[in-house]
């Protein structure tokens, strides 16, 4: 990658995707430098819900409102055809592009491509895919106009570079429920924030910790303090906590994979995921706590009513079945399942069965697993 993006540069974009994830509002000018970077006409960031092939989000540059409009229109097609080469076993580490994946015959008949792409200019597209589930697919994809050409090895490498650090910051981005944090509050921010966060040094000392972080450490969670030192209480992932504090405070660009949903709870219960954001790659991030080299996310558990939407997406269960794996997933028995339903419990007892049917398991734990596998934040398992 040398010759096609200095060190420097590759360094201060993905420092840039990280601003973002405390300011979405950057998002716009870092996916015109990743854009530029990528030597491409259009760059977009999407998130759709297959249900009903929606667009629940789109920030793109290079596309004018006119041409978003009519690509609206497509995205059930787009939809498919990306959703298909994952279940057809296409990696989520690698990209999809359009001049390798896809025939010439298909794309003489596609009314994506010869009612939009075509008149437009556009001749490829490579597609990272940022998460994968049931319900939502999550992309970044940057398209080439005619006068660019194909898209070459060059473009995926670096995509492929960048890859992680957009999943990372577009993750932390979903946990904030507030849209920016303003140095000169900085504290006041981190407590309104309902996710759990810790800023710490390359040692894992805590320097900080907003209320839910406090609260989560004093009731002997999935995270402890050991003599002021930040650990996950699970061994595997306090391993990977402890790497991932080195890889931010030496060299953000070089974190990868590295600390991005490590998972904190054993594989029977509902799963927590910490993500940790490097700190010491631009002023902005700084300013969060100049000792800090990072900052550690931890989610709540995931929605009970959301993991069985997900499952009864991917097998196919009725709305009864659901509301049962709905209650289960919450963590009542099957008889209060059926209290609580009012239903009997011979027949919650059946949905149940019927339940590990669809999903070939035997066992209400091995159903667990596979909706963490459903909801992981990076659509794998973790």
């Amino acid at each position: 990658m040398a010759d096609a993006i200095s060190r420097q540069a590759l360094s201060d974009l993905i420092g840039s995707i990280y601003d973002c994830a405390l300011d979405p509002s950057w998002w716009e000018r870092t996916l015109a430098d990743v854009r530029d970077a990528l030597d491409c006409h259009q760059l977009a960031l999407t998130l759709s819900d297959l249900r009903d092939d929606r667009l629940l989000l789109h920030k793109a540059v290079g596309v004018e409102p006119d041409e978003m409009e009519r690509l609206s229109k497509h995205v059930p097609e787009i939809d498919a055809t990306l959703d298909g080469a994952l279940k057809s076993g296409h990696s989520l580490d690698e990209p999809f592009v359009i001049s390798r994946h896809i025939t010439a015959t298909y794309l003489e008949t596609s009314p994506h491509f010869q009612q939009w792409a075509k008149p437009l200019g556009m001749v490829d597209w490579m597609v990272f895919f940022l998460k994968s589930t049931p319900m939502h697919l999550s992309c970044f994809s940057g398209g080439r106009h005619e006068r660019q050409g194909i898209i070459t090895e060059r473009e995926i490498e670096l995509g492929k570079l960048l890859l992680p650090h957009l999943r990372r910051a577009v993750t932390i981005s979903n946990l904030l429920d507030i849209r920016t944090i303003e140095g000169t509050r900085m504290a006041g921010a981190l407590d309104a924030l309902r996710c759990a966060v810790v800023l710490t040094n390359e040692h894992g000392t805590i320097l900080h910790a907003n209320r839910v972080a406090e609260h989560m450490l004093d009731e002997g969670g999935p995270i402890q303090s050991a003599q002021g030192v930040l650990q996950a209480t699970a061994p595997s992932a306090a391993s990977e906590l402890r790497s991932a504090l080195a890889f931010a405070a030496r060299n953000e660009a070089g974190i990868g994979k590295t600390g991005l949903a490590i998972r904190l709870t054993d594989p029977d219960v509902p799963p927590i995921f910490a993500h940790v954001l490097p700190l010491t790659g631009s002023d902005f991030r700084t300013r969060l706590q100049p000792a800090a080299v990072a900052a550690v996310f931890i989610g709540g558990p995931p929605d009970a009513q959301e993991g069985a939407d997900a499952v009864a997406a991917a097998f196919g269960l009725t709305p009864a079945e659901t509301r049962v794996l709905a209650s289960l997933f919450g963590g009542h028995t099957l008889t209060e399942t059926a209290a609580t339903l009012g239903i009997a419990r011979p027949t919650a007892k059946t949905h149940l069965e019927h339940i590990f049917l669809k999903t070939k398991v035997t066992r209400q734990a091995e159903l667990m697993r596979l909706w963490t596998g459903l909801i992981s934040p990076t659509g794998s398992n973790g």
